[in-house]
C-alpha cells in the first residue's frame, strides 16, 4: 500500500450502486472512504478471503485468478469495473495487481447500512443537519450509522431516531448527568468533549475514568436497568449534545439490539464455543453461579471489555436478567456478540445452576472505552 488519499462524491459516483445514492448522502459517505493505492504484484484480495469489505478499481490492472491460473484481468475505468468486484464470500477468486492500481474499499455493513437508509430515510443527511441546527456537523451520524449497533437497527428505526433527537448547547464545567440521579436521556456527542468521573466513599471529588468526544455516546445503562446513574459527566469544553428520552430509546434502540434466548438456546451457544458471563456481583457469583462462568460486574463493564474477546458469543446473565440486558447492550453496541438469558437465573427455565468459580477471560485488543449509565 504506497498511499491513501481522500476521495469525494465525484468519484464515488462513478461506481454502483453509488451512483443510486442522494448527493448528501454520497457527500457523507466519501468521507469514511479512502482512495487507496495497491503497489505492483500486490494482494488486493485472496481466494477464500472472507473480510467484509466492498472494493471498487479506480485504474490500473488486476489480475483475476483461481489458484495458479489467471482467468480474466480487469481494466479501471471500463462498465465491467463500475460494480462490487466478487462480492460473494468467501471470495472465489484472488485479485493481484499488475503494475500499481488505485481502488476504493469500505466495510461492507457500513456501506450496505448507508444505502438502506439512504433509500428508506425521507430526510437527507442535509435535511437532518438543518431540522436538528447542527449543519456542517455530520460526522457524528455517520459514525454512529457505521457502529455495528446500528447495523442491527431497523432502518425505520434510525430514521426515527434522529427525527426525535432533542438538540442540547452545553458550557465547559456544566455536569450533564449527576451521579446517583434518575435515569431520563440517552446523550450523543456532536460537539466538544465530556469527563466521566466516579464518586466514592474515600474520594468524593470522584476519579476520572474516561474522556469522550464527538460520536461517543452516554447514558444508556440507567435507561434500560432502571437504575440511578452510576458516574457524572461534566462538559470539559462548549459542545453540543443530541439526546432522545428514555421512552424512544427503549423502543427504537435498545430492544431491537437485544438477543434474549432460553436456557436451552444458551446452552447451545456455550457448547459451540460461547461463554456464560455472569454480570451480578462478586458475592452473588460466589454463592451460586452457572459453572465456567466469567464474572464481571455490571458497573465494572465498560472498563472489562478489553479483558474479553471480540470473536466469541456470550451469553450474559443475571438474576432477572435487568442488569444482563444492559451489560449485554453496551457489548453489542460495541461490536461484541452478546445474548441475554431469558429471565436470569431466576427463571425457572434457567434453574440448577452449579457453583464455580470464573475462569480469567482470555485478552483481547482494548475496546473503546465509553460513558457511563
Amino acid at each position: 500500500m504506497a498511499e491513501e488519499r481522500e476521495t469525494t462524491a465525484q468519484v464515488l459516483k462513478a461506481f454502483a450502486p453509488l451512483d443510486g445514492m442522494k448527493r448528501e448522502n454520497l457527500a457523507a459517505l466519501a468521507k469514511k472512504i479512502t482512495l487507496r493505492t495497491l503497489n505492483s504484484g500486490r494482494l488486493m484480495f485472496d481466494q477464500g478471503d472472507t473480510d467484509k469489505r466492498t472494493f471498487w478499481l479506480v485504474s490500473g490492472t488486476l489480475e483475476i485468478a483461481e489458484g495458479d491460473r489467471v482467468v480474466t484481468t480487469l481494466q479501471g475505468g471500463t462498465p465491467e469495473a463500475r460494480n462490487p468486484l466478487y462480492p460473494q464470500l468467501p471470495r472465489r477468486v484472488a485479485a493481484r495487481a499488475r503494475g500499481d492500481v488505485t481502488y476504493l474499499s469500505i466495510d461492507s455493513d457500513l456501506l450496505d447500512v448507508m444505502i438502506t437508509w439512504d433509500q428508506t430515510g425521507t430526510y437527507e443527511v442535509g435535511e437532518l443537519q438543518t431540522q436538528l441546527q447542527s449543519a456542517g456537523s455530520d460526522d457524528w451520524m455517520t459514525t454512529l450509522l457505521q457502529t455495528k449497533a446500528f447495523h442491527r437497527i431497523p432502518p425505520a428505526n434510525i430514521q426515527a431516531i434522529f427525527q426525535r433527537l432533542q438538540r442540547t448547547p452545553t458550557k465547559a464545567g456544566e455536569v450533564v448527568i449527576k451521579q446517583g440521579g434518575e435515569g431520563d436521556y440517552f446523550y450523543i456527542i456532536v460537539e466538544g468533549k465530556c469527563a466521566v468521573s466516579r464518586e466514592t466513599p474515600l474520594k468524593q471529588e470522584g476519579i476520572r475514568l474516561a474522556e469522550l468526544g464527538v460520536g461517543d455516546t452516554f447514558g444508556e445503562e440507567a435507561l434500560i436497568a432502571e437504575a440511578k446513574r452510576n458516574a457524572t459527566v461534566t462538559m470539559i469544553t462548549d459542545g453540543v449534545l443530541m439526546r432522545l428520552k428514555k421512552e424512544d430509546f427503549r423502543e427504537l434502540m435498545n430492544e431491537p439490539l437485544l438477543q434474549w434466548v432460553s436456557r436451552e438456546q444458551a446452552s447451545e451457544i456455550v457448547a459451540k464455543g460461547g461463554r456464560w458471563l455472569d454480570v451480578r456481583l462478586p458475592s452473588e457469583h460466589q454463592t451460586l453461579a452457572i459453572e465456567g462462568a466469567l464474572n464481571i460486574p455490571l458497573y465494572l463493564i465498560r472498563l472489562k471489555l478489553s479483558t474479553l474477546d471480540p470473536a466469541v458469543p456470550y451469553v450474559v446473565y443475571c438474576d432477572t436478567g435487568r442488569r444482563s440486558s444492559a451489560a449485554a447492550y453496551l457489548m453489542v453496541e460495541r461490536g461484541f456478540d452478546a445474548y441475554v438469558l431469558t429471565g436470569g437465573l431466576s427463571n425457572g427455565s434457567a434453574a440448577a445452576p452449579s457453583r464455580a468459580a470464573a475462569a480469567p477471560p482470555r485478552a483481547a485488543a482494548p475496546a473503546k472505552p465509553a460513558g457511563p449509565k
